[in-house]
């Protein structure tokens, strides 16, 4: 089993920064790609970011330039920095991980339980 948990969450005015930490642990072999989508209130999961094992990131556009997301394969850890927080960016963020359990296993998706973002204007 592989359990994700992010943790960083919290209230900040706005233009203020948060980071967010996600880990991964269990029955890990390797990482694939690891995460971030996020949902606001009445709102369906948007993505937010991708980080393959290699480091190539890729953002959605309304957060380009503001949120920096990094990896630390060796603690299957993924960060993501916030800055210059909006009130948009109000929303429940959840981590992915893509795992592989072992060398002859698929690749499967694991979420974590969500850490709330407030930003307060």
């Amino acid at each position: 089993q592989v359990q994700v948990v992010e943790s960083g969450g919290g209230l900040v005015q706005a233009g203020g920064s948060l980071r967010l930490s996600c880990v991964a642990s269990g029955s890990i072999f390797s990482i694939n790609a690891m995460g971030w989508y996020r949902q606001a209130p009445g709102k369906q999961r948007e993505w937010v970011t991708t980080v393959t094992s290699s480091g190539i990131t890729r953002y959605t556009g309304s957060v380009k330039g503001r949120f920096t997301a990094s990896r630390d394969n060796a603690k299957n850890t993924l960060y993501l920095q916030m800055n210059s927080l909006k009130p948009e960016d109000i929303a429940v963020y959840y981590c992915f991980a893509d795992v592989k359990g072992s060398y002859y296993s698929n690749i499967a998706r694991y979420w974590g339980q969500g850490t709330q973002v407030t930003v307060s204007s």
